[in-house]
């Protein structure tokens, strides 16, 4: 069984155990000699390693998503957690369980599924509800959707994130479409499961999250579409103007022309999913930032990129750790050794002297 997980990597900590490597780069020192670059992850997150010495030995032994049995000490860096690799071993997948090194869902996929199900289920509309079921009859859909990331990295990046962050969408749909009544529910719920249903096709998680080949060509709005266009040639009475809608639901939900949008979102549903969406996306890329920063003594996480700032950490911010208790300095010598001639005022001293006098 694998020990020492990334998240519970303490500085100073000197550990032997497994990763995965997800990415390996081999750089310059100012010397000109090589050190190697890694990222090494398991199910509980990620953390940046270099290896200084002994470069030449190594970096032909082992690949990007190989798994390597590593030696090394944690360290700060920049406010940062970064990890020293002293020795490294590539070990076979016989070796480890692949479940400690991709990270999941907390909730099981089956009931996710079936959550899902009832949502469609619950959706007046014949048509939309007809394309849904299409969909989540295929076999191969239903399987990639409930074990497919909904990112590489930025949000719900963990295998079955796709389907929780849809079901979270849902919810925030049936939330708030009621405030505006000229909002559609059921265009709506149809629009946030089925804007990232590309999704499936472009990104790879078997060992570790990255691009197919169509995912980098095409991306998962083009993909999304085909999955859809696929379907609809079974269901010839759909109405045509209402597939428009849909497909500009997929095309628009990442709301600008510069976040990748072919479209920008020209109707209410249309504009309501994209807000949503972004909503939700930031809202856990939030939560991650602060759940898997391991510098307890900061108020704020490193920046996170996707949103361009750190996170405050709210709850210690607003209780913040008691503050050490100030130890009472030793009493001198001298009191040690006669307390009772310890005096508590100028008179009690003038009387003794007078005394002794």
């Amino acid at each position: 069984m694998k020990s020492h997980y990334v998240k519970d990597l303490q500085p100073g900590q000197v550990i032997t155990s497994t990763f995965l490597v997800q990415s390996k780069e081999v750089r310059q020192k100012k010397t000109g000699e090589p050190y190697l670059s890694l990222q090494l992850v398991d199910r509980t997150g990620d953390i940046d390693a270099k290896m200084w010495d002994g470069v030449d030995r190594i970096v032909d032994t082992f690949e990007r998503n190989d798994f390597v049995r590593v030696t090394g000490q944690a360290q700060l860096y920049q406010n940062r957690l970064q990890f020293t690799v002293q020795k490294l071993l590539r070990i076979g997948e016989p070796d480890v369980d692949l479940a400690d090194y991709m990270p999941a869902s907390p909730r099981d996929s089956d009931e996710m599924l079936a959550e899902l199900r009832g949502v469609i289920a619950s959706i007046g509309n014949p048509h939309l509800k007809e394309l849904l079921e299409a969909v989540f009859a295929d076999e191969e859909i239903t399987r990639l959707y409930k074990r497919a990331p909904a990112a590489k990295s930025i949000h719900h990046a963990w295998l079955g994130g796709l389907i929780e962050h849809v079901l979270s969408l849902c919810a925030l749909c049936r939330i708030v479409a009621p405030r505006y009544p000229q909002v559609d529910l059921d265009l709506l719920l149809t629009g946030a499961i089925l804007h990232d249903v590309g999704k499936i096709y472009e990104l790879v998680y078997d060992r570790t999250f990255g691009y197919s080949d169509n995912g980098q060509l095409l991306g998962h709005i083009h993909l999304g579409l085909r999955i859809v266009d696929d379907k609809l040639r079974s269901l010839p009475s759909f109405p045509a103007r209402l597939r428009s809608l849909v497909e500009h639901m997929i095309l628009s939900h990442h709301g600008e022309l510069e976040f990748g949008s072919p479209k920008v979102p020209l109707f209410a549903e249309a504009l309501l999913l994209h807000h949503l969406d972004n909503l939700d996306s930031k809202l856990e890329s939030m939560r991650r930032s602060v759940e898997s920063d391991r510098i307890e003594d900061s108020l704020w996480t490193p920046i996170n990129y996707a949103l361009d700032r750190p996170v405050l950490k709210k709850e210690r911010y607003l209780n913040p750790p008691a503050e050490p208790k100030l130890r009472r300095a030793p009493a001198p010598e001298a009191e040690k050794k006669h307390p009772a001639r310890k005096l508590s005022s100028f008179g009690e001293q003038l009387q003794d002297a007078l005394g002794e006098g």
